[in-house]
């Protein structure tokens, strides 16, 4: 079963910019309805792209710094980063097809 590793501001860095893997990076809060409602499409997605993609969640509330950095204002913000850089940035609970198709042009 493919892990969600759960990131904060003290290893941002290492998880996610220094990742050899592209990364989703899940902003998320736990009062979040809409965190909630795609949290099962996430988890799929983990298993789906298992090796190809790593996948983590970042609790907004608990690391400000991260989310600030990047200019996070509304949650749930799914960011994609290749090689250090977000390639892909996508607001609010999306259908599962739009956020398949940001992880396919990271992808290739």
């Amino acid at each position: 079963m493919a892990e969600i590793t759960q990131v904060g501001d003290t290893d941002f860095e290492a998880e996610v910019i220094k990742s050899q893997l592209p990364v989703l990076v899940d902003f998320w809060a736990p009062w979040c309805g809409p965190c909630k409602s795609i949290a099962p499409l996430i988890e799929a997605l983990a298993k789906e792209y298992e090796g190809k993609l790593k996948v983590t969640k970042l609790n907004v509330d608990d690391n400000p710094a991260t989310p600030s950095r990047y200019g996070v204002r509304g949650i749930p913000n799914l960011m994609i980063f290749k090689d250090g850089t977000v390639k892909e940035q996508i607001v609010g609970a999306v259908p599962r097809g739009r956020l398949v198709d940001a992880i396919e042009r990271t992808l290739v």
